[in-house]
């Protein structure tokens, strides 16, 4: 194993269209790239240090709390899932990196994370990871053992995120053994891709489960025996991560082979991603989900990067069509934000609901797409100031600070307010946050 490469920041080296974020006018303030940083940080540094970490802690049974109530008070005695505790366990090293004068505080929140997806979640007898655990880190033949290449994906995620940043060797052994149970078991060597759905020791599932719970569908809400745009650009955004800590040539080959079935059979003209395929990557008809369409904007461009082609033109391309679709037929010009789904045939916006994540990752598809073009137009900073406006007003909250779930397309709460639940961690806000801060603040030189 070769040294650690250092992690290259991906939007900082784009054309940012600095002029404009300096002199922009809203009313009657005028906003500069620092203001808009110093926002950004304020409220992603005061959200995580007075809620996340330690506060979601599970100082006695390992691992992170679940749920939290709108006023951030804990429910105990929730069963600890997968994605939620690598979710939790990425964002902590991240931020570890992203501000260095609490890098050891942080780190020891994601060391303490990787241990539980190594001693709770590691199944020992059959490999792989678990989906699901009770709160004290327990399999529970009442919540099912299926594993799911989805849930994988983030622990390949977070341990190999851990790496980057501590150069832990667990974390290295625990990214490489989850990488490598999908490869001895989830790889689809005949058409290429992952199945998702898996029995505990491996075998996939293709086909409705009989005597199981709701066994016509998988841990997503997927059929059985379908391919996914979701499962497989997370693999993607996983296999990135593991390509910075991990030289094996397998690992390179499968970020490859992902990111090509992502931009060339999922991503499609004009601009949208199908969302469920067949083994065969025949397109069952579906909505469009516009946060995915921004979200794989971002995805795509990273992803090339680490393969060593970040100005690649197709990519760019693709990444281009999926925001301009977004912000054709999933934008609110009126209140900023992104609504929820859309009619692939009209690209007419048909769920109006405005989710948490879908405008954390608007926010930072905006930045980077500006940062590419922001010479030829001035759509997408427009968008950008606009959506952090509807963010700042809307969907944080204004009594108990962090992020709302969702809100009605006029900004209306929807819900009872909870900040944390299985499917509600602080990754992609966490994530959003730290790329913006970091691109307004360090634009290339002569900018």
């Amino acid at each position: 194993m070769r040294s650690r490469r250092p992690v290259r920041l991906l939007v900082p080296v784009l054309l940012l269209n600095l002029a404009a974020l300096r002199h922009e006018a809203t009313g009657q303030e005028t906003r500069s790239a620092e203001d808009l940083a110093a926002a950004m940080e304020s409220q992603l540094r005061g959200e995580l240090s007075a809620h996340w970490y330690p506060h979601a802690v599970d100082r006695r049974h390992g691992g992170f709390h679940e749920e939290m109530a709108r006023d951030w008070s804990i429910r105990a005695g929730v069963s600890k899932s997968q994605v939620y505790q690598a979710r939790m366990t990425w964002t902590a090293a991240a931020f570890a990196d992203h501000d260095h004068s609490r890098r050891d505080e942080y780190l020891g929140y994601a060391r303490h994370g990787l241990a539980f997806l190594d001693e709770a979640m590691r199944d020992r007898e059959h490999g792989g990871f678990h989906w699901i655990v009770d709160a004290r880190g327990n399999l529970d033949p009442g919540l099912g053992d299926e594993k799911h290449a989805y849930g994988m994906s983030f622990v390949i995620y977070a341990a190999s995120k851990v790496r980057s940043v501590g150069g832990d060797e667990r974390a290295l052994k625990v990214a490489r053994d989850a990488f490598d149970w999908l490869e001895a078991h989830a790889h689809d060597r005949d058409h290429g891709g992952y199945f998702e759905a898996l029995k505990r020791d491996g075998t996939p599932i293709l086909t409705a489960q009989p005597g199981s719970p709701g066994r016509d569908k998988d841990r997503l809400g997927i059929a059985y025996g379908r391919k996914t745009m979701n499962s497989h650009i997370h693999l993607l955004e996983a296999f990135a991560e593991l390509a910075r800590v991990d030289d094996r040539p397998v690992v390179k080959q499968r970020l490859d082979e992902v990111f090509h079935l992502v931009r060339d059979r999922i991503a499609a003209e004009p601009g949208l991603l199908n969302l469920e395929l067949t083994r065969e990557w025949k397109i069952i008809p579906s909505h469009d989900s516009y946060g995915h369409d921004v979200e794989t904007a971002y995805l795509l461009v990273e992803a090339a990067d680490v393969l060593g082609m970040p100005s690649d033109g197709a990519t760019w391309k693709v990444a281009r069509s999926l925001v301009d679709h977004a912000l054709a037929g999933g934008w609110d010009d009126r209140h900023g934000g992104f609504y929820d789904k859309g009619d692939v045939a009209t690209n007419h916006a048909f769920d109006l609901t405005k989710v948490w994540w879908t405008q954390a990752e608007g926010l930072n598809a905006l930045l980077l797409l500006d940062g590419k073009y922001g010479r030829e137009t001035d759509r997408y900073h427009r968008a950008f100031l606009k959506q952090w406006d509807f963010i700042r007003s809307c969907l944080i909250d204004p009594r108990y600070d962090g992020w709302f779930s969702e809100t009605e397309s006029d900004g209306k709460l929807r819900g009872d307010g909870a900040k944390a639940n299985p499917w509600k961690a602080n990754y992609h806000t966490s994530r959003a946050l730290m790329n913006v801060v970091r691109t307004l603040r360090n634009p290339p030189p002569g900018h």
